[in-house]
């Protein structure tokens, strides 16, 4: 029997040749095929107590705060404890987005646009973990998972829905709002200390929401955001085709997300430019961290070179292993850790922003042990620092926490995935 990692990363590819748009509910599959691996590495980091239940949204019904598909949206959560007991992190699940009625259609059939088909039970590790040794700065806090379920980083609104008989419901910005009032009623109202934060789409969803997120905490209270794996830049494929940007823009054509974006930016440019973390993040109030790699294999595999700029195959190998890239596609790749750096260079000069840029071709690194902080983890320019270390720095203002690390293949502490093993 072929090994359940390998397959898993098989269906990914498969959903991708389909249809690049929807290749994203693979995410769930790969993070889970992730920590599969890591978990093999490290059996010691595993404890049943850590399964956290599925709770359903009743009082979302209410509202109209439904999935995809109609059904309830969903959150995982577990009480935090001791010098925690009044500190809180939330983590919004990642997925990628759906941008036209057939996709949009797929996902509601999945975990990422119902709550029929999510795991009742899942494990809390990396910036959710309970154990000082995994988590040690935020292990004893009040922590949400906050699953994802609509298809839009929680922007969609009703208003877009069509009445021609499609039963599919674009209610991300009300789920948003029923979730805030759910876990503020489990105690986040009285919060000393919150960290938002989210991968992939889920940070994207983060930057969105952050300035949302701090308004409805006390004053008083120390409130920060963290968008992992959440940078998706503007930039033109190998083809010189702007790819991303004609998906966000069905994006938020289809799931009317402008009125979840900011004014500023939508009343001065086409709404789906505001649907990039660079326009966001110039109008977010609130102290923000940004982790990113690089080299995000998902970017490179869908924005950089999406299957239709490459159809001799090219570039096959490299997009799904950066060791097998030649010395040109490189250069490309370079050009592409560029185009970020740029792009962040306004947040750098932000005292109050930190960052952890390091040169691995992997996407998303807060939720598992390993790449969030064990003796394997990520480090930067020679550094001691883990991730999560370094969010704690800035977290706690211990020190200013702004780490860049150098091109690719400088870092040997990088964990890069390999998907050639699934060919």
């Amino acid at each position: 029997m072929a090994n359940p990692r390998i397959r898993a990363l098989t269906w990914w590819r498969k959903w991708a040749k389909r249809d690049w748009a929807i290749a994203a509910v693979g995410f769930t599959i790969i993070l889970f095929a992730l920590t599969l691996l890591f978990d093999s590495r490290n059996p010691d980091l595993n404890s049943t107590d850590d399964l956290i239940p599925l709770t359903l949204l009743r009082r979302a019904k209410a509202t109209g705060a439904f999935c995809l598909d109609g059904s309830l949206p969903a959150y995982h959560f577990q009480k935090g404890f001791g010098s925690g007991s009044n500190n809180w992190v939330l983590h919004i699940e990642g997925g990628g987005w759906c941008n036209s009625i057939e996709s949009c259609n797929d996902r509601k059939r999945t975990a990422l646009g119902s709550s029929n088909y999510m795991d009742q039970l899942v494990e809390f590790s990396g910036i959710l973990s309970g154990h000082p040794s995994q988590n040690p700065d935020f292990y004893n806090w009040n922590k949400v998972k906050i699953r994802y379920c609509d298809g839009a980083s929680f922007a969609g609104h009703p208003e877009s829905q069509f009445k021609n008989g499609t039963k599919l419901f674009f209610r991300g910005q009300l789920i948003w709002e029923a979730i805030m009032d759910e876990v503020l009623s489990l105690g986040l109202s009285n919060a000393k200390e919150a960290l938002l934060s989210g991968c992939s789409a889920g940070g994207l969803a983060t930057l969105i929401h952050c300035d949302d997120f701090r308004d409805h905490l006390p004053k008083d209270a120390t409130v920060k955001c963290l968008a992992d794996a959440g940078f998706f830049l503007d930039e033109p494929d190998i083809l010189g085709n702007r790819t991303m940007r004609a998906f966000y823009h069905d994006v938020v054509q289809l799931q009317g997300t402008a009125k979840s974006l900011h004014k500023n930016c939508v009343g001065r440019m086409e709404p789906s430019k505001c649907f990039f973390p660079q326009e966001i993040v110039k109008n977010v109030r609130t102290p923000l961290f940004i982790v990113n790699p690089a080299y995000d294999f998902w970017q490179i595999q869908h924005i950089l070179v999406p299957d239709a700029s490459d159809p001799h195959g090219y570039w096959s190998r490299c997009r799904l292993n950066i060791q097998k890239c030649n010395s040109s596609q490189i250069e490309t790749l370079q050009g592409f850790r560029n185009s970020l750096l740029k792009a962040l260079s306004e947040l750098q000069q932000r005292k109050e922003v930190g960052m952890f840029i390091n040169s691995c071709f992997i996407h998303c690194q807060t939720l598992m042990a390993e790449t969030w902080h064990s003796p394997n983890s990520p480090r930067i320019n020679d550094k001691e620092q883990t991730i999560a270390e370094s969010v704690g720095d800035w977290y706690f203002n211990r020190k200013v926490s702004k780490q860049i690390d150098c091109p690719y293949p400088c870092n040997p502490t990088c964990y890069n995935m390999d998907f050639t093993r699934s060919l």
